[in-house]
């Protein structure tokens, strides 16, 4: 019996381990919030765009950072430089005080968690919270991408599609208001 148990306990032994793989969360156990990476967390609080106005930005309406940083090469005017700075320091500080709200947000769920004291209505009104910042920190960038695109000319919006590297025989599918 002994010699069978012996038997089976190699075989066992020198069966691969199938279907154990570690998990691709193994590294973020340590995070301060579980759902959020360092960076993600810093992006949220200066009130970075984080690919939230892709559908603005890739249908021809430009965001008011990139036009900052191509203000000379798209020949800004002095009063449309103003505007769209302007535009940029109220979108950044709009989806900025949004952005630390859904940190704060992320964080108390990340602890109901860790302490064991979640339920399911906790659950649900912890995700609309935080579903609604999300929401609200998006249509923030995506104004001012519709914002920006009523600053520039039609010629101005053209150079800035093809100073973004946009498809080089293309034009932006932007429209005016």
């Amino acid at each position: 019996m002994i010699r069978g148990l012996f038997s089976v306990a190699i075989a066992v032994l020198a069966v691969p381990a199938i279907g154990f793989a570690a998990s691709p969360y193994v590294t973020e156990q340590s995070r301060g919030i579980k759902a959020l990476s360092d960076q993600e967390m810093a992006d949220y609080a200066a009130g970075k765009g984080m690919g939230f106005a892709k559908a603005a930005e890739l249908n021809g309406y430009p965001g008011p950072a990139h036009v900052l940083d191509l203000a000379d090469e798209l020949m800004l005017s002095p009063q449309q430089r103003e505007k769209t700075a302007t535009l940029f320091h109220r979108m950044q500080t709009r989806a900025s005080a949004l952005g630390a709200r859904l940190v704060d947000e992320e964080r108390k769920l990340d602890e109901r968690f860790a302490s064991k004291a979640i339920s399911r209505d906790v659950l649900a009104k912890a995700l609309r919270s935080i579903a609604s910042l999300q929401s609200e920190i998006r249509e923030t960038h995506l104004r001012a991408h519709l914002e920006q695109a009523e600053i520039l000319s039609e010629a101005q919006a053209t150079k800035y599609w093809h100073l973004r590297g946009y498809a080089e025989n293309s034009s932006p599918s932007h429209h005016k208001h």
